[in-house]
């Protein structure tokens, strides 16, 4: 039967919700019986009536989304708008690593293509195999993007399932997508000698660069060597591409898959004996067979040990030490404050200058004052902007009211 392709779109866009469902419905059930699609369409439009659901389903047949089965009443998904739905959708199944791996080996030979093209100087040769690249790398994109997807989906679905099933049960396309996918795309994509996936698109970068170079030293059309160059964008694009996924899904699916590991016959095998040890103990379990050579009886019998017969001892011949407070003093001695006028003292300073020793200077005239207040006075003295302040090469002591100061004199003279 020919099909129009511009009413299967039409057809296909006015009941997107009913085909919409019967493709997801497709991962389980592959032929649907009329009866069942009219029931679909009628929850899917619940407004509309039983004969006008019935119009709709011969309306899905006639314009080709549906398909008769041959010797058979029941219908099937077209298979052109089967895969174009999943991939809208991103319900696509997961893609066979030998498909992708062909793709990549079809990458050398359009390289090779091209590398003589640009030996040869033929401009159709070259461009061919640019075409041929950039398709290469379109389905390869397209794939890798698919799978991520459907791996996805499978990781969601495993943990989705009944936690009450076995682990091998629930992930068993877990493991089967890590074996005969991850794993063989791991290897393909292996940075070292034994990878395919890197080294063949880093010499198509190469050849295209030298493509697009010897295109420029040539003269030739603008157009002619932008299409080269975004074929060469692309196999970047590809190559970072190719390290996301990878990684998405190996970060996906390894997880699950040392979990099922961890649960394996063994430690399923290894925990029932353990419940059953510890409900019914030791010797009821092993009843009937000897015990195993690491077994130890365990005293049940609860002893007080030395170290709390001491603590008891102590505890009870225990007496409170009594702690004398310190009584109230009768009288306290206050700290006698100096009063100086500091501007007063700079004032006699500046008046005398020069002065060689200005801490023994104020000693002379200022030794009724105690010491405190005489060390403040120097440090005041010698950081004032009013004169010129020095450091003697020798030290000297100076000896005050209670202390001796041995130090570097400071000396003071005029601008």
């Amino acid at each position: 039967m020919n099909i129009s392709p511009r009413s299967l779109v039409l057809a296909l866009g006015s009941h997107w919700d009913v085909v919409e469902w019967l493709v997801q419905k497709s991962r389980d059930q592959l032929y649907f019986e009329p009866s069942y699609i009219v029931s679909v369409i009628s929850k899917r439009q619940p407004h509309l009536s039983v004969i006008e659901c019935e119009e709709i389903l011969r309306k899905l047949v006639s314009s080709g989304l549906l398909e008769f089965i041959a010797r058979g009443d029941t219908l099937q998904i077209n298979s052109h708008v089967l895969s174009f739905v999943r991939s809208l959708t991103r319900e696509h199944e997961l893609g066979l690593s030998a498909v992708l791996q062909a793709r990549v080996h079809a990458i050398r030979e359009a390289t090779d293509q091209l590398n003589e093209g640009v030996h040869l100087n033929n401009m159709d040769m070259m461009r061919h195999a640019a075409i041929n690249l950039a398709e290469l790398f379109r389905q390869i994109s397209q794939q890798l993007d698919q799978d991520r997807h459907a791996i996805l989906e499978i990781a969601e679905k495993a943990k989705a399932t009944d936690s009450q099933l076995s682990a091998t049960y629930r992930y068993r396309q877990v493991l089967q997508a890590y074996d005969k996918y991850v794993e063989p795309m791991a290897q393909m994509m292996d940075t070292g000698i034994h990878g395919t996936f890197y080294p063949y698109l880093e010499q198509a970068e190469r050849v295209l660069d030298n493509a697009v170079e010897r295109l420029t030293t040539q003269g030739s059309l603008y157009s002619q060597r932008q299409h080269i160059r975004q074929v060469a964008f692309a196999t970047k694009d590809l190559r970072q591409l190719g390290r996301e996924v990878l990684k998405q899904c190996s970060d996906t699916l390894l997880p699950l898959r040392e979990e099922i590991r961890q649960h394996n016959q063994l430690s399923t095998s290894i925990s029932y004996l353990l419940s059953q040890v510890r409900k019914r103990s030791l010797n009821k379990t092993f009843r009937f067979a000897s015990l195993p050579l690491w077994q130890r009886d365990m005293p049940r019998r609860v002893t007080v040990g030395d170290e709390v017969l001491t603590i008891m001892a102590e505890a009870k011949n225990y007496q409170p030490i009594s702690i004398g407070f310190p009584e109230e003093m009768t009288e306290i001695s206050q700290t006698v404050l100096d009063i100086v006028d500091d501007i007063a003292v700079s004032q006699h300073l500046f008046s005398q200058l020069p002065v060689k020793d200005v801490l023994s200077w104020l000693q002379q005239h200022y030794g009724y004052l105690s010491d405190s207040t005489l060390l403040r006075l120097y440090h005041y003295l010698i950081q004032q902007e009013a004169w010129l302040c020095f450091q003697a090469e020798q030290a000297v002591l100076c000896e005050l009211k209670q202390i001796n100061v041995y130090h570097y004199p400071h000396g003071v003279a005029s601008h």
